[in-house]
């Protein structure tokens, strides 16, 4: 997403880009080709191209309110894709904290008696977190069309949940695919290859389901980390993922489509389809403009898998005692969040303007600028030319603006940023998880702590050791009463010092 002030920031192809002058060129050159129409035959014939103008005002305001509108409801839609994408942080977050801090992980083994291993309870609420981590990443798939499972970021975080719907030692059949594993990219099951797993690196057979990795391990005992890809040798958030190596190809986490010559001379588009033509390729994938077609809107499953499975997952807590009513709520309120905002998105990118809406404003926009040059003529004289390129390249812009922040959620330049989005989520619920939840009194009553400065700036390890102070006196209330003036002394102080 490029969002710097572009008076005040070195312009580059990828801003340019980011513009809308490679959109909106074939209007602003037939509009400005009309102006110069009625100014040489005006200028140089007997007649005078030019009607009265007194409707120019008017429906110059009113067509500059109608597409005000447009872009502002646009711009609205941009600003809801981001504050949902906010919700999606917060409740994040706070299953993640639910899950990590008040999930206890010293448990009773109800079957064989004693407590379960400390390492078993961390490695589930881990597993748990990293589904929440899921949920950004599919939603973020689902959002850019972009179906299934079999992405470099997703597939290391849920690969681990179950595929069919029975178990061993029952063998599985196509029928019993769970449909979190029925939506691929390629358009083809897991079933499709039961006995071996694809290299995401390769896309060769290499080993077995049970044994993803192939023995294959590191000098520190780990299993080998993917090759980057071409962008990713600067940058590659995909390496503290899991590794595994899937039975389906794995498609890059950040795909955006292919920029080419075209995409840096836009007003050379128009040629693109002759081109293809002429080299016998398919243009389907084109506009009769040479703009490449929109993505087609998808369904996905995903996103609502994982929440079932943190739901699931409550429900067990629940009835193994292992949660708080209060906190259960919490969480049942979080997932419920998390699913009102996929919906919310889901609504967002599945629901553009109106068709006829958008082809009434743009023809009467039309209209409107083909009749400016006859009406500004009289007054204007061959500055007609310049005035209605301008005139148009404005309305015409903030049309297109309108139009292309509608759906802010693919790759193009003036998107909202959701790789960045699901990274910061993915930080977040590391930090999580890198608390160690100490006891209060490990760091409370220590040499580092002076909770009652600036009244009194002795530590709270030498407060509890003076017991010969008023603060420990044994009468009802005195000690209390002295650590009261002692706070409403530092009050005072903080009063006066804080103040200009």
């Amino acid at each position: 997403m490029v969002a710097k002030d572009p008076l005040f920031a070195s312009w580059s192809l990828k801003k340019l880009r980011a513009t809308v002058f490679n959109d909106i060129w074939p209007e602003v050159l037939f509009f400005s080709l009309v102006a110069t129409m009625v100014v040489m035959v005006s200028e140089w014939t007997p007649h005078k191209l030019h009607i009265s103008n007194q409707m120019l005002t008017v429906l110059g305001t009113v067509l500059g309110l109608v597409i005000s509108f447009r872009t502002s409801s646009a711009y609205e839609r941009f600003q809801e894709g981001r504050r949902m994408w906010s919700n999606i942080m917060v409740a994040s977050r706070n299953i993640a904290i639910m899950v990590w801090i008040h999930v206890p992980s010293t448990r009773e083994d109800k079957v064989n008696g004693g407590h379960k291993p400390l390492l078993e309870s961390v490695i589930e609420k881990k597993s748990i977190i990293n589904l929440v981590q899921a949920f950004s990443v599919s939603l973020k798939h689902f959002l850019r069309a972009e179906p299934g499972i079999y992405y470099a970021d997703l597939y290391p975080l849920i690969c681990f949940l179950p595929r069919y719907a029975v178990q061993p030692p029952a063998v599985p059949t196509k029928d019993d695919l769970l449909p979190l594993w029925n939506d691929t990219v390629e358009g083809d099951s897991v079933f499709d290859n039961p006995t071996g797993v694809t290299s995401a690196r390769s896309g060769r057979s290499t080993t077995t389901l049970s044994d993803p990795n192939n023995g294959e391990k590191t000098s520190d005992g780990t299993a080998p980390r993917r090759a980057p890809s071409r962008r990713q040798k600067a940058f590659d958030p995909e390496q503290v993922l899991p590794v595994f190596v899937s039975d389906q190809p794995l498609v890059p986490a950040w795909n955006p489509p292919e920029v080419t010559f075209w995409d840096y001379f836009g007003f050379l588009r128009i040629f693109r389809p002759v081109i293809r033509l002429i080299r016998g390729r398919k243009t389907g994938d084109l506009t009769v403009s040479g703009r490449k077609k929109k993505k087609m809107d998808v369904e996905s499953n995903v996103p609502l898998e994982i929440t079932l499975f943190l739901s699931s997952y409550l429900a067990w807590l629940l009835r193994n005692g292992l949660l708080q009513p209060a906190i259960a709520t919490g969480m049942v309120t979080n997932i419920s969040s998390l699913q009102d905002t996929f919906n919310n998105l889901e609504r967002i990118r599945n629901t553009p303007l109106p068709f006829a809406y958008q082809a009434h404003l743009r023809i009467s926009l039309w209209l409107y600028l083909f009749l400016l040059p006859f009406q500004m003529y009289d007054a204007f004289k061959a500055l007609t030319i310049p005035a209605t390129a301008f005139a148009a390249f404005l309305f015409c812009g903030f049309l297109e603006i309108g139009q292309e922040i509608e759906n802010p959620f693919d790759y193009d330049e003036n998107d909202l940023d959701l790789d960045q989005f699901c990274l910061m989520i993915q930080r977040e619920l590391h930090e999580v998880t890198a608390h160690s939840s100490p006891d209060p009194s490990t760091y409370i009553f220590s040499a580092w702590n002076q909770p009652f400065a600036p009244g009194d700036r002795r530590t709270a390890e030498e407060m509890v050791a003076d017991v010969e102070h008023d603060y420990h006196k044994e009468e009802p209330g005195a000690g209390l009463d002295s650590v009261r003036r002692t706070l409403l002394q530092s009050w005072r102080d903080v009063d006066n010092l804080t103040r200009k």
